[in-house]
């Protein structure tokens, strides 16, 4: 028993080391032929937004609203790829198909 909590605690530890490591990374997802960025971490926390200022004419609200969408979904589709990266970087995490 002892030892199953020694590995649940073992795992915890490297999922801190992890989120750590992934607070480092900073992925950019873009939409609207770039007018609208955002920046994310590895820990798929948005860190900036950046919209062009033509975007923001009220007539431009609904391609606006659809570009941060878009761009929101694209930085987080990087960062899940990154994380991927740092578990097999690290080799802490030995799950199916990361291998």
């Amino acid at each position: 028993m002892f030892n199953k909590l020694k590995q649940v605690k073992d795992l915890r530890d490297k999922a801190k080391h992890l989120q750590s490591i992934l607070g480092d990374v900073v992925v950019e997802g873009s939409a609207g032929w770039g007018k609208v960025k955002i920046s994310m971490n590895g820990n798929q926390a948005v860190t900036s937004v950046s919209i062009d200022p033509s975007y923001l004419a009220p007539s431009e609200k609904t391609k606006l609203e659809a570009a941060v969408k878009d761009a929101v979904n694209d930085a987080q589709k990087k960062a899940q790829q990154k994380m991927v990266e740092k578990m097999k970087e690290t080799g802490d995490f030995k799950m199916p198909g990361l291998e």
